[in-house]
């Protein structure tokens, strides 16, 4: 029997599996993020090959004809990593926004606004084809994502500490997640820190948690993260499709950030596009995306 391996990895995890001729999932297997401009291409290569052993590991009979990789990171890198894989079959590459486009928009136009870690806006136009938007990484900004919202988070409570403005809740926040009580020791820890990005990222909940209990300051952060996000989208909307009305654009919201029931809200009071949050992880877009090849 033929099998088909789809993989969806970005900075925090790498996600894989093997699909048979019906479309249906034999095996999946869950590894660490294998982003090379985080971990470098070397580890990448490495996170991956011995991920894809993993998953094909056990399972008997297993002949991989095409392998998909939608992935976070350099594209050349990736294409690099490609050309080195064996036993996979015939080896494609795509970035990450690949699979959460298809799910909001099953191959016909339409928009993604992504919020993980990091954030993106991608599209499909009505030519087929696929823009890309922000997606600029952790140290550029990416609002309305994780980190953007913990950067936020940080350096109001960073403020309130050093005595410039009152004390919120989010200085409790932070304080807990650091472990630290002092703006200075707060600052050290978080620049000493190999990977920031992550460690920052994990406050967003926090902060989401806050703004959804009607806290003033949370609220605000919030709100001026996704409309920057929301504004690029519908950048991206008018120029790809300007005779058509914003709301009548098919527009997906997807990551833990973007589809939480209290954002969603707040975005769809502050955008004309037709917003609906996606359900499925993005691996089940890449499941669609190989059953779509041929």
């Amino acid at each position: 029997m033929a099998f088909k391996i789809g993989v969806d990895g970005g900075g925090s995890k790498t996600e894989l599996i093997l699909i048979d001729e019906t479309g249906t999932v034999v095996k999946r297997h869950l590894a660490v993020g294998c982003n090379p401009s985080v971990v470098g291409t070397e580890k990448a290569f490495q996170i991956l090959s011995e991920a894809l052993g993993a998953l094909t590991t056990d399972v008997a009979e297993v002949v991989s004809n095409y392998t998909l990789l939608c992935m976070a990171g350099s594209p050349q890198a990736w294409q690099e990593i490609a050309g080195k894989l064996v036993g996979v079959g015939r080896v494609e590459t795509g970035p990450d926004s690949l699979p959460v486009l298809e799910l909001a928009t099953a191959g016909g136009p339409g928009l993604v606004l992504h919020g993980g870690t990091g954030s993106f806006v991608a599209a499909r136009g009505v030519d087929e084809n696929v823009h890309y938007a922000g997606g600029l990484g952790w140290r550029l900004g990416d609002p309305g994502s994780g980190y953007d919202l913990g950067r936020r988070a940080l350096s109001t409570a960073l403020l309130e500490l050093q005595g410039w403005s009152p004390e919120s809740r989010l200085s409790a926040l932070v304080m807990a997640h650091t472990g630290l009580n002092d703006a200075a020791a707060i600052t050290r820890d978080l620049y000493a820190d190999a990977q920031p990005n992550n460690k920052i990222a994990a406050l967003a909940p926090g902060v989401v948690k806050l703004a959804e209990a009607n806290d003033p300051t949370a609220l605000s952060l919030v709100i001026a993260s996704v409309s920057d996000l929301l504004d690029l989208a519908l950048s991206v909307s008018l120029k790809l499709f300007p005779a058509t009305p914003p709301n009548r654009v098919r527009t997906g919201l997807s990551g833990p950030i973007l589809t939480r029931p209290f954002v969603v809200q707040l975005m769809k009071a502050r955008s004309p596009l037709a917003l609906m949050a996606i359900e499925e992880r993005p691996i089940e877009g890449v499941r669609r995306l190989l059953l779509r090849h041929t």
